[in-house]
């Protein structure tokens, strides 16, 4: 049974992807850059480059990669950090928050659809199921972390 579990929540979680990479494609981001986008606009004031990459959980050259595309669209902005001189700031711009915003509901157009065959009962189930799992992965380790 738990093989099939693990079978199923991987099968539904990749028809949410593929739903959300079809939904992100007009804004011209991968989900990589919409993930990237989400934890620069869900933190308090500008986040240092080292810490983007910290959050989520990649190589600080693959940060830089991410914030590259970021910024030559227009959504993130870089500036030294004025208490470590070594160090990069990023910021979300108003164009960002905005994008950010339309990346929200992507997101949960692209789960209403796959969930769309369960009760609002079931679905609510879920998010408590979900959020059981989440909780017991630890401080900094859960999906809402990401």
């Amino acid at each position: 049974m738990e093989n099939d579990l693990a079978d199923l929540f991987l099968k539904a979680a990749k028809r949410i992807r593929r739903h959300q990479v079809e939904r992100l494609a007009p804004l011209g981001l991968t989900p990589a850059q919409s993930r990237a986008l989400r934890v620069i606009v869900g933190t308090e004031g500008p986040l240092r480059m080292t810490d983007l990459a910290r959050r989520l959980d990649i190589v600080p050259r693959s940060a830089t990669t991410l914030v590259d595309a970021l910024e030559a669209d227009g959504l993130v902005t870089r500036e030294p950090d004025p208490a470590n001189r070594r160090s990069l700031l990023v910021r979300p711009t108003g164009e960002g928050l905005a994008v950010r915003a339309r990346i929200a509901g992507t997101r949960r157009e692209a789960a209403r659809e796959v969930l769309s065959p369960l009760s609002d009962e079931q679905r609510e189930t879920l998010r408590e199921l979900l959020g059981v799992i989440d909780a017991a992965a630890g401080p900094g380790r859960g999906l809402s972390e990401r």
